[in-house]
């Protein structure tokens, strides 16, 4: 009777009763098995709403250990999944999949109310990896799943989680689902839930920037008497922001009142929240006219958003996760902007494209179930089995551990000592401008070059531009194709490079573009052809990347199939290398290439390649047994220094969260290239012969990758297909 009234109490809302009486109860059932092991199960879920993770971890492990001993797996297998759902709540994602993903299958095939629980906080852990649209539609399913069988509370609860991981990609259905949740938790007088459900659509509206129809602060108490301190905290967190931000919209000095910061928030509390604090702190501080305060505080953020960032070690992760930090680093852009100060732009130009990149690398170990899995779905598989497998690697990718170690960006100063004979352009986007910092040794200058509504009308269709002129069309046609196309590239090139060629010289470019840039073919814009011209990541990992020698002694070829000149480019380019490796027709399997790509300095890989938007670490080439990912070069036990990909589209990028790129080209670089020369749109077969034939000759007569290239590419002109290669690093 005391389990069953602690279980009423829990799902009523009322957290701190339920867990002093499952405490009575697990007192009275010590020695009874399976009750006992119920007992703990649901105390660690009620310790769970108050995130009181230790204390739910370990009744999750007592109710397994109780569970197996009586005989039943199915149990052990929820209090394990119950487990891994606390070690997400503290942060864990890596530790979380994991142990979800041990437990899943023993789960689903108990019935289709379980298999909808864990899908459901499978689903959270997804979202809060940053993969949105696929752990939504879990929840989404869950929820339906829920109502089919009328469990409108449940169905409330996965319809409350879901509205919680949309407030910071979408607030507006955000509201709109939190509100449904309420409906069926008042229905169920669940007074506690539906609490947290106006709490949720409070944040909704703060978010979107609309005036809340509730008080949050009001809001915040009763939570607290139910035990949720950290959805108390964050509703206040949230109120003050509304306060602020209301003051501003309507033109009037922040009240004193709310310059009070709640706090300080314990460290142990959720990343979103930490966060939000320092959000907080800094508008606080931009109000009261100090700015140079308010991006100490982002930084302070961004810093600790990093820390937890770094436990990561898989890029997929790294990347999605970059979310969380992308309210900081956006807000300190454009603070950077507004100030006019260079140095402060730089700073927070690095630090807006580093979300991902500040994080120190690892090597993955050996996984043999990782290879077999990327063997087989290079082989012909059903449908299903496609999805199934893209599923398993790309959760046994999220296991790897991460490195735990963090790079600082470099300051304007130390980058204009190390800098050398180049200069570094970074194009920053931010609060509907397009500015740039020009850094040389001897100066850096900010140049505002204007409005991002122009930019914007020059890069819509420059993609599809580029493909077209790549094709085979016939003389007229083709010719007033690629004239529409240089003269969209002339535009670009007058409202990007014509402003800041003065101050560049004639020196070797680098330059690190806001992501909104990211399909700019570079070398083919007037004031940069036959220039060397670099695209980094950020200035910091240009700069950590030229520490060392570039290693071009030796080089290795692929062709892959169904690429007429494929055999013949890598044959030409082959000469100009002694003792060159080739794997050409049915020797370019993948298990060929990638102990190829782990022996040589140069790697060109001419063969059909994608881009998959969805998951770029599936983007891959085309080789004779399948296709080659990105996924397989994150396992090499070695990479190439230079990574040539003569192929269509790998160039190419997925933006995540503002200003994080994935695709080919991260991959790589990722795993330790220096330098890829890809193209971001398809290449015409003849035109990359050409490229290429020249560039291995520049290449092993010693240039460096960006001036190989420059001698090697023809500027566009309506008389032949472009080649719009570039070279990353």
């Amino acid at each position: 009777m005391l389990q069953q009234r602690a279980t009423l109490l829990r799902r009523a809302g009322r957290t701190a009763e339920a867990l002093f009486t499952f405490g009575e109860a697990i007192e009275a059932l010590q020695g009874r098995g399976s009750d006992l092991a119920d007992a703990y199960l649901n105390r660690g879920t009620a310790y769970l709403d108050q995130h009181d993770l230790e204390s739910a971890v370990n009744d999750f492990s007592a109710a397994a250990v109780n569970f197996r001993a009586e005989g039943d797996d199915v149990a052990a297998a929820m209090a394990d999944h119950n487990r891994g759902y606390a070690l997400f709540l503290a942060g864990d994602l890596v530790g979380a999949l994991e142990v979800m993903a041990d437990c899943y299958d023993v789960q689903a095939a108990a019935g289709p109310l379980l298999k909808a629980v864990c899908d459901a906080d499978r689903a959270e852990v997804l979202m809060a990896a940053g993969l949105t649209r696929q752990g939504g539609e879990m929840l989404r399913q869950a929820a339906e799943a829920y109502g089919s069988k009328k469990q409108r509370q449940r169905q409330g609860e996965a319809e409350l989680a879901l509205a919680s991981h949309l407030l910071a990609t979408d607030p507006v259905e955000a509201d709109r689902v939190a509100r449904s949740a309420l409906g069926w938790f008042e229905e169920a007088r669940a007074t506690g839930l539906a609490l947290r459900a106006r709490a949720v659509a409070f944040e909704a509206a703060v978010t979107a920037g609309h005036d809340p129809s509730e008080d949050g602060e009001a809001l915040a108490a009763p939570l607290e008497e139910q035990g949720l301190s950290w959805p108390a905290l964050r509703v206040r967190l949230q109120a003050r922001l509304a306060r602020i931000r209301s003051a501003e919209n309507a033109g009037l000095p922040t009240r004193p009142a709310s310059g009070r910061v709640i706090g300080p928030v314990p460290p142990e509390a959720p990343i979103d929240i930490r966060l939000l604090e320092r959000e907080l702190r800094a508008e606080l501080a931009v109000a009261a006219g100090r700015t140079a305060s308010g991006l100490r505080e982002l930084r302070a953020g961004l810093d600790d958003f990093h820390l937890w960032q770094s436990s990561f070690g898989s890029l997929d992760l790294q990347t999605n996760v970059s979310g969380h930090g992308r309210t900081l680093a956006r807000r300190g852009l454009e603070l950077a902007v507004e100030s006019g100060e260079t140095d402060v732009l730089f700073e927070w130009s690095e630090r807006s494209r580093m979300l991902a990149s500040r994080v120190q690398p690892v090597r993955p170990p050996s996984d043999p179930q990782l290879a077999a899995d990327l063997a087989e779905l290079r082989g012909e598989v059903t449908p299903e089995r496609e999805a199934e497998l893209r599923e398993q690697i790309r959760q046994r990718a999220w296991r790897v551990k991460g490195s735990g170690q963090v790079s600082d960006p470099i300051s304007l100063p130390d980058l204009r000592e190390r800098i050398g004979g180049h200069a570094l352009v970074a194009y920053v986007v931010a609060g509907g401008r397009l500015v740039a910092v020009v850094a040389t040794h001897d100066a850096a200058t900010r140049v505002d070059l204007g409005d991002q509504a122009v930019l914007g009308s020059l890069l819509g269709g420059l993609l599809p531009d580029l493909d077209v002129a790549a094709t085979d069309l016939p003389g007229p046609l083709g010719a007033a194709v690629r004239g529409d196309l240089t003269a969209r590239l002339q535009q670009l090139s007058d409202f990007l490079v014509a402003p800041i060629l003065e101050l560049i010289g004639d020196r070797p470019v680098v330059l690190t573009p806001s992501a909104v840039l990211a399909a700019v073919p570079w070398t083919l814009l007037s004031g940069f052809t036959g220039r060397p011209v670099t695209v980094a990541q950020s200035a910091t990992a240009w700069l950590t990347r030229s520490d060392t020698p570039l290693r071009t002694a030796t080089a290795g070829f692929v062709a892959g199939p169904r690429v007429m000149r494929a055999p013949d480019e890598v044959a030409k380019s082959a000469t100009a290398w002694s003792g060159a490796h080739l794997l050409t027709g049915s020797d370019a399997t993948a298990a060929a290439v990638s102990a190829l790509a782990a022996e040589v300095d140069v790697l060109h890989l001419a063969a059909h390649g994608h881009h998959s938007a969805d998951n770029p670490l599936f983007s891959g080439l085309e080789l004779a047994d399948g296709t080659w990912y990105g996924y397989d070069i994150d396992g090499l036990s070695a990479v190439p220094d230079v990574v040539l990909l003569s192929a269509c589209e790998v160039g190419r990028s997925t933006i995540r969260w503002g200003e994080e790129l994935i695709g080919l080209v991260g991959a790589w670089l990722h795993a330790g290239a220096r330098a890829v020369i890809a193209s971001p749109a398809v290449v015409a077969d003849e035109a990359a012969y050409e490229v290429f034939s020249r560039l291995h000759g520049a290449l092993a007569k010693g240039l460096a990758p960006a001036e190989a290239l420059a001698e090697s590419l023809p500027a566009a002109t309506t008389h032949a297909p472009p080649a719009p290669f570039v070279c990353f690093s």
